[in-house]
């Protein structure tokens, strides 16, 4: 009963995903496009603690906290170019 519950989560994720992939592609702004690759991103962490508890094994809790990571940093840095235009900014002496 409960690999199924997991199954189907993990099946469901995955139609997140595809619909997700959709938005990046006709996505009528870029900001659309951020929130549909962080979606992207919380799913994919979801799908792997999923696969993660399948399996049994702890093995992947490191490449899901990496991914983790990952997505917000790049979050973050997809939303300081839309504020700004510029991701790092640099102090030029004139």
């Amino acid at each position: 009963m409960i690999e199924t519950m997991l199954l189907t989560a993990l099946t469901l994720f995955g139609v997140s995903i595809a619909i997700a992939l959709i938005r990046i592609v006709i996505g009528p702004s870029l900001p659309d496009r951020v929130v549909a690759l962080d979606m992207i991103g919380v799913n994919l962490v979801s799908g792997i603690a999923i696969i993660s508890v399948l399996l049994g094994t702890r093995s992947f809790l490191e490449v899901i906290l990496i991914l983790a990571i990952l997505a917000f940093v790049s979050t973050i840095a997809f939303s300081k170019y839309i504020e700004r235009g510029v991701i790092i900014e640099r102090k030029r002496d004139s």
